[in-house]
């Protein structure tokens, strides 16, 4: 690692934090963002009107960061451009272990000034080993300690997933969102043009991190395509890596040019590096959460044979479409298992075959007993390798109002199946017109370690991408 894993990871960890330039036009932007930080925060202000603002916040304000006592581990840069290299050269007087600038203006720009102060900026910190974030980034985000990019990002508890971005409001919204799912991070970085530190250190140190299990990346280029492609590759083989990369078409190649000033890769060499790492690749900020969610809560495999079991008879249609045009199989069940749900299901109405629907055997009442014996005959049917369960909307929203208890028996049952069966397991429920309520329950699936998707469409993806993925690690690693 260029700056060394002992100075990046006192960044990631810190025990002291100043904002340098926090201004009451922002609303304090980065003093409210680290209120929840459980260390020493300082403010760094010379402006007089500004103080008394940031002192009403209860944060003490020194003049110049030389004059903050003690140690400083991170800081946040929050000046303009032609005041930054000042900052950054206080930063190596005071011996800080790492500085975000979220002042933009740089090399992005493309203008020529823009990238003399960045060279000048990056020379200064390269030569005297200070971790320099960005510039034109959002910083650090670790739960655990409350260090956050954003006031609205959960803080007080961490998960096993890490984060790279080269864009800010990816970073906060892929923390938040994700956090919808049942998607926590453990730690994360917005790092922008990534100056001095680029996707490769932090990917690094990520894959070196026992808190993390699990990597996603928003991307829009890479400096050291080489060093990229070792690092990645390293990585993937032991934790999962995700990369949703940015700039896949030429208008979305100028927009990442004047965003962190990345140079464009072409399609065909991004697919060629994905393919050769064993990576997944996703293109969207749902599908990148949805792929991590696959990796957090289903249980391995290579099999792409899929039991599918659907409220209705239209909704058992469909189902059977998506997951088949997602690229997985929906096979006839075995003929012991046909003899096994001729006993109990009620075909009036529904249909056994593969997608199962079940509506009229478990019944508007809620037969738990017949689902969990439907979800055992998936379990033992050699001809499936993964089972989804739809939990219609409006069914669920009219059960959990009429009898709270019989829900949380029916999560108890799902719970306990899952423990017991070796197959991955997933639920898909749509927001439809209860929104609130099947965001409210979504949570509490979760909470049990339970995937669940808003979509048949995007948990066909999720499920055969993570298919693919442990297909491809298990055929390395039989050679």
């Amino acid at each position: 690692m260029s700056v060394g894993a002992d100075r990046l990871r006192r960044v990631f960890h810190p025990r002291s934090v100043a904002v340098v330039g926090d201004k009451r036009a922002l609303g304090y932007l980065w003093l409210q963002n680290m209120r929840t930080f459980q260390g020493s925060l300082y403010s760094v202000q010379i402006d007089p009107k500004e103080i008394p603002g940031i002192e009403a916040l209860g944060i003490p304000n020194y003049h110049s960061l030389l004059d903050v006592p003690g140690e400083i581990d991170y800081v946040v840069c929050a000046v303009p451009r032609a005041v930054a290299r000042r900052i950054v050269a206080d930063c190596v007087k005071k011996g800080v272990g790492g500085v975000t600038l979220f002042t933009s203006g740089f090399a992005e720009t493309g203008e020529e000034e823009g990238i003399r102060l960045q060279e000048e900026i990056t020379r200064l910190a390269r030569e005297n080993g200070l971790v320099l974030v960005g510039p034109n980034c959002m910083g650090i985000y670790n739960p655990a300690l409350g260090v956050r990019q954003a006031a609205e990002q959960p803080a007080g508890e961490s998960g096993p997933v890490g984060f790279i971005s080269q864009s800010g409001t990816h970073a906060i919204n892929f923390s938040l969102l994700g956090a919808a799912h049942g998607v926590r991070i453990s730690k994360s970085v917005s790092m922008g043009n990534g100056a001095v530190v680029d996707a490769s250190d932090y990917l690094q140190f990520l894959a070196d991190d026992e808190e993390t299990r699990i990597i996603a990346l928003y991307l829009e280029g890479v400096s050291d395509g080489r060093r990229f492609f070792r690092v990645l590759r390293e990585t993937a083989q032991r934790k999962p890596v995700v990369i949703w990369k940015g700039g896949q078409t030429e208008a979305g190649q100028r927009g990442a040019a004047s965003h962190t000033a990345a140079l464009a890769t072409a399609s065909a060499v991004w697919q060629a590096l994905v393919r050769q790492t064993g990576v997944v690749s996703t293109d969207s900020l749902d599908e990148t959460v949805d792929a991590v969610e696959a990796f957090l809560y289903l249980k391995p495999s290579t099999g792409h044979r899929v039991g599918l079991m659907a409220m209705t008879g239209g909704q058992s249609v469909v189902i059977a479409d998506a997951f088949a045009r997602g690229g997985l199989e929906v096979p006839l069940l075995t003929a012991s298992s046909y003899e096994k749900l001729a006993s109990f299901f009620n075909i009036i109405g529904g249909s056994y075959r593969n997608p199962l629907d079940i509506g009229g055997t478990i019944g508007w009442g809620g037969s738990l007993g017949n689902l969990v014996r439907m979800l055992d005959i998936l379990n033992e049917d050699e001809h499936i390798d993964a089972v989804a369960l739809e939990m219609g909307s409006g069914f669920i929203a009219r059960r959990w109002r009429a009898d709270p208890k019989a829900l949380e028996e029916t999560l108890d049952a799902l719970d306990a199946y899952q423990e017991r069966s070796p197959k991955p397991f997933l639920t898909i429920m749509h927001p439809g017109h209860v929104e609130a309520i099947v965001a409210e329950l979504r949570e509490r699936v979760t909470a049990r370690g339970i995937a669940s998707f808003v979509s048949f469409e995007r948990a066909a993806l999720a499920l055969r991408r993570f298919l693919e993925y442990h297909r491809f690690w298990a055929e390395v690693r039989r050679h």
